[in-house]
C-alpha cells in the first residue's frame, strides 16, 4: 500500500530554501515590500540626502521570517537599519545633518529608523566593536563584514520604486533560517554574536544558529 505524503517533506516556511537564486529573489522582494514599514522607507529615500541610500539587515530579513512563518510583518524588529554612502565629508556633523533629515522624514511611522554613513565606519567601528575596520569603497560592500551571511543583505530603491538587491553571500540561508558566523568568525565578537543570536532564536525559534567556533571533540 502506497505511503500518503513523506517524512521527508520540507516544512512549509523553508519552500523557498532550495528555490533558484531568481525565484529566491523575487519572493525575497515581496516578502520585505509586505512590511509597511519598509514600503514607506523605500518611497522616501529617494527624496532625502542618502547617496545609494538602502535598507539593510534585519528589518529585512525578520520580515520575510515573519511572511513565511505567518506572523505579522513587523513582528520582532526593533528598528530599522538605513544606510548611505557620502565620502566627501565623513565627519560626525556632516552625518548628524542628514540623521536629523531622516528623523524628521520618518517621525511618522512610529519606528526607530538608525542611519549610518558607511564613508566613516571606519573611524569609529575598532573604538566601539574592538575589531579593526579597512575603509569601505561603496554602501553595499558594508554588507561583506556583516557578523552572518543571512544577515548581508540590502534592498536600494530608486526613483521609479524599483528595488536593487545586494547579498554578497546569496539568499539561501535567509530562506533556510540559518544564522551562521561569516568566515572563520575571527573578525565577530563573540559577545555580540551571543547576545543577538539568543535573542532571534527566542523571537523566531524556527531558526538553526551554529556555533561562532567549533567544539572540540563534539
Amino acid at each position: 500500500m502506497g505511503q500518503v505524503g513523506s517524512v521527508n517533506a520540507r516544512p512549509k516556511h523553508l519552500r523557498f530554501a532550495t528555490a533558484p537564486p531568481e525565484q529566491q529573489q523575487r519572493a525575497f522582494i515581496d516578502l520585505v515590500r509586505a512590511n509597511p514599514v519598509n514600503e514607506a522607507i523605500f518611497a522616501r529615500i529617494p527624496n532625502l540626502p542618502l547617496p545609494q541610500g538602502m535598507l539593510v539587515s534585519g528589518c529585512l530579513y525578520q520580515s520575510v521570517w515573519n511572511g513565511l512563518l505567518g506572523h505579522p510583518s513587523t513582528n520582532g524588529i526593533r528598528d530599522y537599519d538605513l544606510v548611505y554612502f557620502d565620502d566627501r565629508d565623513v565627519s560626525y556633523e556632516a552625518e548628524d545633518v542628514v540623521i536629523k533629515a531622516c528623523d524628521a522624514a520618518f517621525a511618522d511611522l512610529g519606528v526607530e529608523v538608525e542611519v549610518r554613513n558607511q564613508a566613516r565606519v571606519h573611524l569609529w567601528f575598532e573604538e566601539h566593536f574592538g575589531v579593526p575596520y579597512s575603509p569601505l569603497s561603496n554602501a553595499a560592500q558594508s554588507l561583506e563584514r556583516y557578523m552572518s551571511p543571512c544577515n548581508a543583505v540590502g534592498a536600494e530603491p530608486d526613483t521609479d520604486g524599483k528595488l536593487t538587491i545586494h547579498a554578497p553571500f546569496g539568499l539561501e540561508d535567509v530562506f533556510g533560517f540559518i544564522i551562521r558566523p561569516r568566515g572563520d568568525g575571527s573578525e565577530i565578537s563573540a559577545t555580540s554574536y551571543a547576545q543577538k543570536t539568543t535573542r532571534m532564536k527566542a523571537q523566531w525559534p524556527e531558526l538553526n544558529v551554529m556555533p561562532l567556533t567549533p567544539e572540540i571533540g563534539s
